[in-house]
């Protein structure tokens, strides 16, 4: 059985790596008597399926992880058990069954929502409208070289939206593709900002054929 959870990551946890995350979700299976399924080969791995990494340092009111289960459960039952095993920092919204012949989470991912708080470093209207000139110079560029660990991409294609509301938060929508996906910081870096000066959340996951938000 595949179970898609729905959850949020926040507090301490978004210090939290990919990998730890994937360590605690089997823990938490554990502890909550949900008996995951493994996978073949030499070196048998509980089959658990996260969506895109988040970055360190970042929150998230929309992460998803599958869990596959020997046992058929119902959902609503292994929310609750569930809820009751994982640590302080995870809120799970929802538990579905997904149809286990569906591609990898990873690989239905088409892009991410980002919410950064820009109060901090836009404290007036001025500075507002310094950032708004930054980002409309950003958007019509039609290229924009980046380098991530030795290796170089363009990083605008993969902004399919971004947009200041309120005068408070920059929404951005960056897509996930094969070899490259879209990251928040860069962005920022762009527009001449430290992320680590900004509070940034995920806030939706869009799929290739769906889309997953609260």
């Amino acid at each position: 059985m595949r179970l898609r959870v729905l959850f949020e990551k926040q507090g301490a946890l978004r210090y939290i790596g990919h990998l730890d995350l994937h360590k605690i979700w089997e823990r938490s299976t554990r502890r909550a008597n949900i008996t995951l399924a493994y996978s073949q080969g030499f070196h048998p791995m509980p089959k658990i399926q996260l969506a895109s990494a988040l970055p360190l340092g970042f929150s998230s009111r929309a992460e998803l992880v599958d869990l596959f289960t020997v046992a058929d459960m119902d959902p609503h039952q292994a929310q609750a058990q569930l809820q009751a095993a994982v640590p302080s920092g995870i809120h799970i919204h929802s538990i579905e069954v997904i149809d286990p012949a569906r591609p990898p989470l990873q690989v239905e991912t088409a892009a991410s929502e980002f919410e950064v708080d820009i109060s901090e470093i836009c404290p007036n209207s001025d500075a507002l409208a310094d950032l708004q000139l930054r980002l409309e110079h950003l958007l019509i560029k039609t290229s924009i070289p980046r380098e991530r660990r030795g290796k170089q991409y363009d990083l605008r294609p993969l902004i399919e939206q971004a947009k200041l509301e309120d005068g408070k938060v920059l929404r951005l929508r960056l897509s996930a593709r094969e070899g490259a996906t879209g990251r928040p910081e860069e962005v920022l870096a762009e527009l001449g900002i430290a992320f680590e000066d900004t509070d940034i959340e995920r806030s939706q996951i869009f799929f290739r054929s769906t889309e997953v938000s609260l």
